[in-house]
C-alpha cells in the first residue's frame, strides 16, 4: 500500500496542505491535509482534481536546441556559453531572467544570486509582477518593509471583513469558507468590486465602484473617520509618522456626496459602508488583484494602510490589511529577491545592502541597482538591448500586457532560453534551447503561503524522461559559468539552509541598522532529515503587534496618496476593458487544462457585457463578438449579464494559441505600469467591442488530439474524458475540417443544401471522432458524444448526436467537485423542495466540498423561490 505525502497545492497563493498517494506510475489520489494551517484539510476544485493533471500529456521531456534532442550537457554548455558571450560583448545588462511563482524558493534563490552576484545586472523579474508588486511597493512606502500585516487566523477574529477588488469565492475558495464561517458567526461582509461577482452575491454590501477610484473610497473613507472620532491619535502619536498637510490633502474632495458622485455609487450605500467600518475595530480589508492591477494600484494599496494605521486596526487580532497572493509561491519570491526591484531577504538596493550580500555571497560582481521590470524588460527585448533571455516556469507570450509586442521581441532576440515542463507553449516557440523541468508532484522544496506560512512542496512522482530541477538547471549554467564554488549544491536543502543564513546575517530586527522582519532562525542549522520533515510554520509571528516598525524610526508612515482624475470615455474607444481569472482554470490551463472535470464550468472564453451596452451594439448571448483595444483584438463567446457594469467588459486570462482560436486576453492591455510598482494596469484598458457573424457553426469530438488548431473564425479546446471537444464556428466552407479528422470507418449525413454535415469516425468498433457542423438548424448536446469515446462499442445512432429513447440532459457543469449539472440542481430543488444551499449539499454533494459554487447555488435557490412565488 502506498505511502501518503504530505505536500502544498500547486495553485494560489492560499498554499493548502495536501495528502497525495501515488496510485500508479503516473496517477495519485488527493486530499487535503487536515493538519496543515491554511486550509484544515479541505480543497477547493483545483486542489481536488489536481490527481488529473499528473499524466505526461504535452511534457518537455528531453534538452532540445531547436528541434533537436540534445543531452544535457550540450544544452547547458551551449546557453553558458551564450550567455558568457553576450556579458562579454554586451555587458551584463544584455541578459535577463524572466521567472515565475510557479518556482520553489530554492528555484528562485539560486536564480536571483547568479544574477544579481555573479552576472552583476538586477535584470531578473517575475510574472508575480503582474499579481503583487503594488502591495510590495506600498508595503514598503508604509512599514519599512514588505511585510504582510495579517494571517488567516485574523479572519476567524475579525467583526468586519473588506474585500477589495477581489473575488474570492473563486479565486481563493478556500480563504473565502473561513470568511463564510466567520460571518456565519456574525461578521459582517462588504465586498468592493466593479462586477457583481459571486463573491458579491453572498456580501452584506456590494459597492459597485467606477473602476480606478479605490483612492477617492478610502481617502473618503478616512475622512469620515476623522469626522467620526474613530482616528486613534493615540496610537499615531506613539507609532506613525504623519507627513506635513497629511490630513488637509485627504480632506480635499473627500465628503461623502463627492466620493459617491466619484465612485458613482448610491450616497446611503456609501454611509452604510463608512458606518460599519467606523463601528467594527475588528476589520480586516483584504484586497487582491482588484488594487494591483492598476497605474494606481501602489497609491490604492497605501489608502487602504492609511486606514489601519490611521485607526490603530492593525498588530491587533482581527484587524489588519491583508494582501492576498495569487500564485503558490510569489511569497518566496519575494523573501529571495525575485523581483528586479529587491535585493535577497528583503533587502533593497541602498549601498550598505548592497554590501551585505555582497560579503555574504562573496560576489564578484554584485549588482548596483535595480533591475529592468517586467514590463520595461520586455520593451527593452523588443528595442534590442536585451540580447538574451532565460524564461522559467511561465508564458509571457501569453500573460503580458500588449502579448503580441512580448512575442515580437522575443522572435527577434539572438538568444532565447525556455526552461519548462511543457514542450510546446506560445513562449517556447521562440526559444533556441528548451530544458526540461520538473513539475508539481515531482519537485521537492519549499513555498510561502499569503500569510507567510512556509511549507515543504515534496516529491510522489520521479522525475519523467530527463527532467530536472530548476534550482540543478540553474546550478548547471552557473558553474559552467566560472562559479562551481559559490554554486556546489548537492540538493534542495543545501540551497534552503543558504537562504537560512542570509536572512539573519547582519540583521538585527526591527528597529536596529539595516534590520528586518524577516528572518529565519533555527533553520540554518537543520539537517538533511529536518528538512525533510519541516512542518508549516508562520516566519513573523504577529507582525507589528509591538506597535514597532522597521524603518530607521521604528515608526510607520502614512503616505499621502490623492485621487488621479478617472478618463472619460473616448470616442473610438468608450468600454473599459478588465481581465481576471475563473474559477475552476489557472494561468494559461497548462495544467488545469488536462483535466475533464476542472473544463466543465467555463468551456470557453466568455466576454462578459451589461444587457444595455449588448443590446445598443447588436450583441446577443451566446453570439460571437470581438473586443478591440489599440494594442489588438480577440474574438470571444459573449455573455449577456446583468452582473457587469455598464460601460465595463470582462474576459478571462486563460486561453492560448494552444487551446483556442481567439479568447486571447493578452493582446489587449496596454503596456503601461504603476510608476511606483511597475505592476501593469490590466483592469482599466480602453476598448470597443462588435458583434461577429458566422456562417456556421459545430463542434468535434475525438479520442487523442487534433493534430492542427482548426482554420475557422472561432475554436476553442476542452479536455474531456479519453480525449478532446473542439467547440467550432466560421464564414469559410466547413468542409476543410474533415482533413483534421483520424483515418477509419468513415459515416456521415451531409445535407449540401442546408448546409448540415454530420461525421463519424470508427476504429475498431469505437468511435474515435465526430463532426457536427450545421448553417441552419440546431445541433444536439456533445456530452451524449463526448460518453461514447469511453465505450467499447459505438452506438447505432451516432449521426442522431443521442441515444435511443428519452435522454437526461444534466445541464452545464455547477459543481466541479462532484461533476453536477444545472438540470440535476433545479430538479431536485423542485422535487425534493430543498430550501437551503445545505440542503442541496445533503441531496446532491454539491458544494460541500470547497464551496466555491455556493453563491450559484444560492442563486438559484433565489430564483426558484421567486417563480414559485409568482
Amino acid at each position: 500500500m502506498s505511502t501518503s505525502v504530505r505536500t502544498t497545492c500547486a495553485y494560489c497563493g492560499v498554499g493548502c496542505g495536501i495528502l497525495a498517494t501515488p496510485t500508479g506510475a503516473r496517477s495519485a489520489s488527493i486530499a487535503g491535509d487536515p493538519d496543515h494551517p491554511a486550509n484544515r484539510g479541505k480543497l477547493c476544485s483545483k486542489g481536488t482534481h489536481l490527481g488529473e493533471t499528473i499524466g505526461l500529456e504535452g511534457r518537455l521531456l528531453t534538452p532540445m536546441i531547436g528541434q533537436r534532442r540534445a543531452s544535457w550537457d550540450k544544452a547547458l554548455d551551449l546557453v553558458a556559453r551564450r550567455f558568457r558571450d553576450t556579458i562579454a560583448q554586451h555587458g551584463p545588462g544584455s541578459v535577463a531572467f524572466y521567472v515565475s511563482g510557479q518556482l520553489l524558493t530554492e528555484d528562485y534563490y539560486v536564480a536571483n544570486k547568479l544574477m544579481k552576484g555573479f552576472i552583476g545586472s538586477a535584470n531578473i523579474d517575475t510574472n508575480s509582477r503582474l499579481c503583487m508588486a503594488s502591495a510590495v511597493a506600498g508595503h514598503n512606502r508604509a512599514f519599512g518593509e514588505d511585510i504582510v500585516a495579517a494571517s488567516y487566523d485574523d479572519l476567524d477574529a475579525a467583526d468586519l471583513i473588506v474585500l477589495v477588488g477581489s473575488n474570492t469565492a473563486w479565486c481563493h475558495p478556500i480563504v473565502y469558507q473561513r470568511i463564510r464561517a466567520r460571518c456565519a458567526a456574525g461578521a459582517k461582509l462588504v465586498v468592493i468590486d466593479p462586477r457583481r461577482t459571486e463573491t458579491a452575491d453572498e456580501a452584506d454590501l456590494h459597492l459597485a465602484i467606477r473602476p480606478g477610484t479605490d483612492v477617492a473610497l478610502m481617502n473618503g473613507l478616512l475622512a469620515w473617520c476623522r469626522e467620526a472620532g474613530v482616528i486613534d491619535d493615540v496610537y499615531l502619536a506613539a507609532h506613525v509618522a504623519t507627513p506635513e498637510n497629511f490630513w488637509d490633502r485627504v480632506g480635499e474632495g473627500s465628503d461623502l456626496w463627492s466620493v459617491a458622485r466619484i465612485c458613482d455609487v448610491p450616497p446611503q450605500d456609501l454611509r452604510r459602508f463608512f458606518e460599519l467600518f467606523a463601528a467594527h475595530p475588528r476589520t480586516v480589508t483584504m484586497f487582491s488583484q482588484g488594487v494591483n492591477q492598476s497605474l494606481s494600484g501602489t497609491d490604492q494599496v497605501n489608502a487602504i494602510t492609511n486606514l489601519h494605521l490611521a485607526t490603530g486596526r492593525i498588530g491587533k487580532p482581527g484587524a489588519a490589511p491583508f494582501s492576498i497572493t495569487g500564485q503558490p509561491n510569489a511569497m518566496g519570491g519575494r523573501e529571495v529577491g525575485g523581483l528586479a526591484s529587491s535585493l535577497a531577504a528583503h533587502m533593497d538596493f541602498t549601498p550598505d545592502n548592497i554590501a551585505r550580500v555582497g560579503r555574504f555571497w562573496a560576489a564578484p560582481n554584485m549588482a548596483t541597482k535595480a533591475g529592468l521590470k517586467a514590463v520595461d524588460l520586455f520593451r527593452e527585448l523588443g528595442h534590442g538591448r536585451i540580447k538574451a533571455i532565460w524564461v522559467m516556469a511561465t508564458n509571457p507570450a501569453v500573460s503580458m500586457p500588449d502579448a503580441g509586442r512580448v512575442r515580437e521581441a522575443l522572435a527577434a532576440c539572438p538568444f532565447v532560453v525556455v526552461s519548462d515542463v511543457i514542450a510546446e507553449t506560445d513562449t517556447s516557440l521562440h526559444a533556441h534551447v528548451r530544458l526540461p523541468a520538473t513539475a508539481w508532484g515531482e519537485k521537492d522544496g519549499t513555498v510561502t503561503n499569503s500569510d507567510r506560512t512556509v511549507s515543504r512542496q515534496r516529491a510522489f512522482l520521479p522525475p519523467p524522461g530527463e527532467a530536472q530541477p530548476d534550482w540543478w538547471i540553474v546550478t548547471q549554467v552557473a558553474r559552467r559559468m566560472g562559479w562551481k564554488t559559490a554554486f556546489a549544491y548537492d540538493r534542495a536543502a543545501d540551497i534552503w539552509r543558504e537562504h537560512c543564513r542570509l536572512s539573519t546575517y547582519e540583521n538585527g530586527g526591527a528597529g536596529s541598522p539595516g534590520g528586518r522582519l524577516f528572518a529565519l532562525p533555527g533553520h540554518a542549522a537543520a539537517g538533511n532529515a529536518a528538512y525533510d520533515a519541516m512542518a508549516p510554520f508562520r516566519w513573523g509571528g504577529a507582525p507589528f503587534a509591538d506597535g514597532r516598525f522597521p524603518t530607521a524610526d521604528g515608526r510607520a508612515r502614512l503616505v499621502s496618496v490623492a485621487q488621479k482624475p478617472v478618463a472619460a470615455p473616448l470616442a473610438n474607444w468608450p468600454m473599459t476593458l478588465n481581465t481576471g481569472r475563473y474559477r475552476d482554470h489557472w494561468h494559461s490551463m497548462t495544467r488545469t487544462g488536462l483535466s475533464p472535470k476542472l473544463a466543465r464550468h467555463r468551456e470557453e472564453p466568455l466576454v462578459e457585457i451589461h444587457p444595455d451596452d449588448a443590446a445598443r451594439l447588436g450583441i446577443v448571448d451566446r453570439g460571437l463578438a470581438r473586443v478591440i483595444t489599440p494594442q489588438g483584438d480577440s474574438v470571444f463567446r459573449a455573455s449577456v449579464v446583468a452582473t457587469q457594469r455598464a460601460g465595463d467588459l470582462f474576459v478571462p486570462i486563460h486561453w492560448t494559441d494552444h487551446t483556442a482560436r481567439g479568447g486571447r486576453a493578452g493582446l489587449l492591455p496596454r503596456p503601461l505600469a504603476d510608476s511606483v510598482s511597475g505592476q501593469p494596469g490590466f483592469k482599466l484598458t480602453p476598448a470597443r467591442i462588435e458583434p461577429v457573424a458566422s456562417a456556421w457553426r459545430g463542434f468535434a469530438v475525438m479520442r487523442g488530439e487534433l493534430a492542427t488548431m482548426p482554420d475557422c473564425l472561432w475554436a476553442t479546446r476542452v479536455a474531456v474524458p479519453c480525449g478532446t471537444a473542439w467547440d467550432l464556428a466560421g464564414d469559410g466552407d466547413p468542409a476543410g475540417l474533415e482533413t483534421l479528422l483520424p483515418k477509419g470507418q468513415r459515416i456521415e449525413a451531409i445535407d449540401a443544401a442546408r448546409g448540415s454535415r454530420r461525421i463519424a469516425i470508427l476504429s475498431g468498433g469505437r468511435l474515435a471522432a465526430a463532426l457536427f457542423v450545421a448553417r441552419d438548424g440546431a445541433l444536439p448536446p456533445r456530452d451524449w458524444l463526448v460518453a461514447q469515446l469511453s465505450e467499447a462499442v459505438a452506438a447505432p445512432t451516432l449521426l442522431a448526436g443521442r441515444a435511443p429513447g428519452v435522454q437526461v440532459d444534466r445541464g452545464p457543469i455547477v459543481c466541479a467537485c462532484f461533476d453536477v449539472g444545472l438540470k440535476t440542481i433545479l430538479s431536485a430543488i423542485a422535487d425534493q423542495h430543498l430550501a437551503d444551499v445545505a440542503a442541496i449539499g445533503t441531496a446532491l454533494g454539491a458544494g460541500s466540498n470547497c464551496g466555491s459554487c455556493r453563491p450559484a447555488l444560492a442563486k438559484l435557490l433565489a430564483s426558484e423561490g421567486s417563480i414559485h412565488a409568482a
